[in-house]
């Protein structure tokens, strides 16, 4: 009874101490990052440097974490993207982080990778291909729907590199949440695919994504 009781006691220490350690972490960064607002805010000046110093921060709370910086808005204010990287085991990162975001009057705090619209075009591994070249195909996969993406080019030896590219193109269309909770299976092909007739373009994705959800929630 006495082992059972002194394990008990160090597991609950050991939970308070992780919790305890996770907040300090995640209040060490906003502290860090308010103490640089105006070198982060100008970090064209010394981008190469400046993010890796903030890779360094924040991945103090989590090393899955990272980041993007949107552009100075018409209001003066720059966006800060906090991303899982489509991790999703970072996810409860990104809401901790984000909820302990102060108010700085040059940012706007954004968890995860939003939407974008128009989506951007994407470059990966020395690869650039426009947005308006991707096309897709949507399908039933239980309660989420599996999307079929296809490229110009695609082949086997640089299936990671499309695949990076692949998800970086859901992630503008959809957006990272979506991607990762409410998408199934993912698939690449070429556009010599015997599917790809069927296939419409990638901007027609963010639409049609969200009609089949709501279809399917009814």
């Amino acid at each position: 009874m006495k082992r059972y009781r002194a394990l008990t006691a160090f597991l609950m220490a050991f939970t308070l101490f992780n919790n305890s350690a996770r907040a300090a972490s995640e209040d060490t960064f906003w502290q860090w990052f308010t103490k640089n607002d105006g070198r982060l805010f100008s970090f064209e000046t010394n981008q190469e440097a400046i993010f890796d110093e903030l890779s360094h921060e924040m991945g103090h709370v989590n090393r899955d974490l990272t980041f993007e910086f949107g552009p100075v808005l018409p209001s003066g204010q720059r966006e800060f993207v906090i991303s899982a990287g489509g991790i999703k085991s970072a996810f409860p990162s990104v809401e901790a982080l984000y909820a302990k975001a102060p108010k700085l009057k040059h940012w706007v705090w954004v968890k995860f990778r939003p939407r974008r619209v128009p989506i951007n075009d994407v470059e990966f591994g020395g690869k650039s291909i426009p947005a308006k070249d991707v096309h897709y195909l949507l399908a039933k996969d239980g309660d989420k729907a599996g999307i079929v993406l296809f490229f110009d080019g695609y082949n086997e030896k640089e299936k990671t590199t499309f695949g990076q590219i692949g998800y970086l193109y859901l992630d503008e269309a959809l957006g990272e949440y979506a991607v990762e909770m409410q998408v199934g299976f993912i698939e690449f092909q070429p556009r010599t695919s015997k599917y790809f007739s069927k296939a419409a373009p990638l901007s027609e994705l963010r639409a049609h994504f969200d009609e089949y959800l709501s279809s399917r929630a009814h």
